[in-house]
């Protein structure tokens, strides 16, 4: 429960009272913040404004039921870590049992406050509904969900016979808040597991690192928290496909309370004796997921000790963690591909303001066949590419010349739009296409790129996919499904089951939106560990570019610069690259920190390997 730092004039006296002791700490803490608009970050510096904190004050004496309610609201979206102030507008009984870190509802803006009717003179009961619009809820793992609909709960307050204080008796579960209290007390963190997605009896060489993002409370001690949630496991959603290098019931040791790195960035942490036979290997992984889980947070940590007792479990770089399991691409990718205007496979270098392009080497690059789309393997040894009419998809290597051989697979779909979608390969060598046939409608992948394509079950999908990208993980899968000439971008996790050699049974579970409230989706493409680069457009509106996270929320930081016509869209998940995007204007890329500049007038789908 919570109040918007916008708030109508009834809260006045309560944010009297906590922006002055705010003031106390730092005045730019205490900006207000609008309450329209959708959920993003807000965008400031967060090094700058890291010591900012915004305190409550407790109940003032014979203050009235409208005061307490409010009072408590207005406590919850302070940094007090533990809500000690907030419990004080509760009765002992109700301050023992409410639980605020079971879960977070947001709504759009701060919720009303009206006072049931009933006695009023004298009575020692009062209660008020709270009621809102519902923008999304955290849960007690931390993990965001878009939410619609309205939201109603009853908040009872008595009056105490000793005391002659009023308190709150009894409250919702969880906590309330309006969403721009939600941007200023909440950020979105990525905390890192490893890929278990993999056919029984596959030899991994180096496991994919999975990207779990959770909102966690922005000014309170975040690193500890991150610690702890990184400890505890995974999100419902993610747990069936990953796993933890952590021994079950490992947590930090009894009586740590906060982490902080020393000030050479190293970070120790202190493990119960759950962690304390864990080989090298095991431990390594473990530290790997802690760095990479805290790499974006302040202040930085380069390396991580791990330790059980008083013994050393082992330590880990920065540096050597990408050693340790691949985090987004396995490498920097070499090279931008597209279709030049001869309809053929050309490349040009990916991270050089170089605009030449030459053709790839291979069947794909001589322009025997005439292509329209194409996806190029993750090794960058070969490619899939999709014929010009969108009946047919090849497979050729990009290493050696020869001919391109028959089409690995074939569609019956009766116009070009009703053929296959561009294809997309996953980190295991696998290849992924949608066929859009109306009459045989399906999602396949073919092993190794080859073979009897697999019919991959999607027993949740309603509609038609027309774009298929697979994350470099091989774990999460982003589909765009058009329903009644509406689009949604669906995130999916892709099971598998089966022994290698023996055919496997693959499925794509826990379908949920990541672009909400667009309808109209023309492009996308995976841009980081948990976040992709969305071109659509909303109800009414006009075309826009956005990231997109993969739990439905907003990334913080701005948007893409504008671009008009963008027919497709290329991003890296190493987001040192810049986007590309085929455009009324040909082949254009955004450098960092540039404006969108023309590459080539010919060509078409461009994209980065994967």
């Amino acid at each position: 429960m919570g109040a918007d730092r916008e708030g109508g004039a009834r809260r006045r006296p309560v944010r009297a009272m906590a922006y002055a002791v705010c003031g106390g700490v730092l005045l730019a803490g205490c900006a207000s913040m609008p309450d329209s608009g959708d959920l993003r970050g807000v965008e400031s510096t967060p090094r700058q404004d890291s010591q900012v904190r915004v305190f409550a004050m407790p109940p003032s004496e014979g203050a009235q039921p409208q005061q307490i309610v409010d009072g408590f609201l207005e406590a919850l979206t302070s940094d007090d870590p533990h809500y000690e102030t907030a419990r004080k507008y509760l009765t002992p009984r109700a301050a023992k049992k409410w639980q605020p870190e079971m879960s977070t509802t947001v709504l759009a803006s701060a919720p009303d406050t009206t006072p049931d009717p009933g006695p009023r003179e004298d009575s020692a009961y009062f209660s008020f509904t709270l009621t809102g619009t519902k923008v999304a809820a955290v849960d007690k793992q931390q993990a965001y969900e878009p939410a619609r609909g309205n939201y109603s709960q009853t908040v009872y307050l008595v009056r105490e016979e000793k005391t002659k204080q009023w308190r709150i008796d009894g409250l919702p579960p969880g906590v309330v808040m309006g969403r721009s209290d939600f941007q200023r007390n909440y950020m979105s963190v990525d905390k890192y597991f490893l890929a278990s997605n993999t056919a029984a009896g596959t030899v991994v060489q180096q496991p994919a690192a999975v990207a779990d993002p959770v909102y966690v409370r922005r000014h309170v001690d975040p690193m500890t928290q991150m610690v702890r949630s990184l400890l505890n496991g995974p999100t419902a959603w993610l747990k069936s496909v990953v796993r933890s290098s952590f021994p079950t019931g490992t947590a930090l040791r009894k009586g740590v309370t906060s982490l902080t790195p020393d000030d050479q960035n190293k970070l120790t942490v202190p493990l119960n004796k759950k962690a304390a036979r864990v080989g090298l290997s095991k431990c390594n992984e473990m530290a790997a997921q802690i760095l990479f889980t805290l790499q974006n947070l302040t202040p930085a940590v380069d390396e991580v000790e791990l330790k059980s007792g008083d013994a050393q479990l082992c330590t880990l770089t920065e540096d050597s963690a990408d050693g340790v399991a691949a985090r987004g691409a396995v490498k920097r990718a070499e090279y931008l591909y597209f279709v030049d205007g001869k309809k053929r496979l050309v490349r040009m270098a990916a991270d050089s303001s170089d605009k030449h392009s030459e053709a790839v080497p291979g069947a794909l690059g001589d322009g025997g066949v005439e292509l329209r789309s194409v996806a190029v393997a993750r090794d960058e040894n070969r490619a899939a590419a999709v014929s010009a009419d969108g009946k047919f998809l090849y497979v050729g290597s990009m290493v050696s010349s020869g001919s391109l051989g028959e089409a690995v697979l074939r569609s019956a779909g009766g116009s070009v739009e009703d053929r296959l979608t561009t294809p997309s390969w996953d980190s295991q060598g696998d290849l992924w296409v949608a066929d859009q046939d109306p009459d045989h409608s399906r999602l396949l992948m073919l092993e190794d790129g080859a073979g009897e394509p697999i019919v991959v079950n999607t027993p949740e999908l309603d509609g038609r996919i027309e774009s298929v990208r697979v994350a470099s993980d091989g774990v999460r899968i982003a589909l765009v499904v058009d329903k009644g000439g509406k689009q949604s971008l669906l995130i999916g996790r892709i099971e598998r089951s089966g022994k290698v050699g023996e055919s496997q049974a693959v499925s794509v579970f826990g379908l949920h939106s990541a672009a909400p409230e667009l309808e109209e989706i023309t492009a996308m493409s995976w841009a980081g560990g948990s976040r992709l680069v969305v071109v659509g457009r909303e109800e009414g509106g006009v075309q826009q570019m956005r990231y997109a996270a993969v739990d439905g929320s907003t990334p913080e930081g701005p948007a893409p610069a504008a671009l008009t016509g963008v027919k497709e869209i290329a991003a890296s998940e190493d987001e040192r690259l810049p986007l590309v995007a085929y455009s009324e204007d040909g082949i254009v890329r955004l450098p960092t920190g540039a404006q969108w500049q023309k590459v080539i007038t010919e060509g078409s789908a461009p994209v980065y390997p994967g």
